[in-house]
């Protein structure tokens, strides 16, 4: 591992809402400092398309359109993906040849000390308690990835000393809101 502070965590994000498909993507230091932030324009399929694809067509979408182009335009790859949509995990390993990992909040109680993780009854998910005084987060992660899970919540650790991980995915939303905003409608 890098040491402290050179670490970058990569935070992507594929929505879909008022027919059209959009993404981005935000790189950050361990820290919370961006080092590298893109986005795709909305991606509207037309009725012809939607007749064409059927039910394939979220997933050409997504995964051939989006996170192909997103994935590739990034310039400073990070150590590891975190995505908010577990459908996204497979696709992004894919594509980038990078982990990654689905991290959402939880209600549950927080574990005894930061940087613990224990397995749930869910297969594939944990419970990690990223610092000492916020709920523990819920990790969702592939088998391929499950012996690297140490590795991950180390890493996720010494980020959450000086950033909350799950707030980097609020910037993303505001700044595709902005980008949306000062489009030519």
């Amino acid at each position: 591992m890098l040491e402290r502070g050179k670490q970058l965590l990569g935070y992507l994000t594929v929505d879909s809402k008022e027919n059209y498909f959009r993404g981005a993507a935000l790189v950050t230091d361990s820290r919370g400092i961006p080092t590298d932030f893109r986005y795709t324009e909305p991606v509207r399929p037309t009725k012809l398309e939607r007749i064409l694809y059927g039910n394939a067509l979220d997933i050409y979408l997504r995964e051939d359109i989006i996170l192909d182009n997103l994935l590739d335009a990034i310039e400073t790859k990070p150590s590891i993906w975190l995505v908010g949509d577990e459908e996204l995990m497979a696709p992004i390993q894919k594509i980038s040849k990078l982990p990654a990992i689905t991290i959402e909040p939880s209600t549950r109680a927080p574990l005894e000390v930061s940087g613990q993780y224990e397995p749930t009854a869910e297969h594939g998910v944990f419970i990690f308690q990223a610092d000492n005084i916020s709920a523990p987060l819920r990790l969702i992660i592939t088998d391929e990835n499950v012996s690297k899970l140490s590795q991950f919540t180390q890493l996720l650790a010494a980020a959450a000393e000086d950033m909350e991980l799950m707030e980097p995915f609020t910037r993303i939303a505001r700044a595709i809101e902005a980008v949306s905003e000062s489009e030519p409608k």
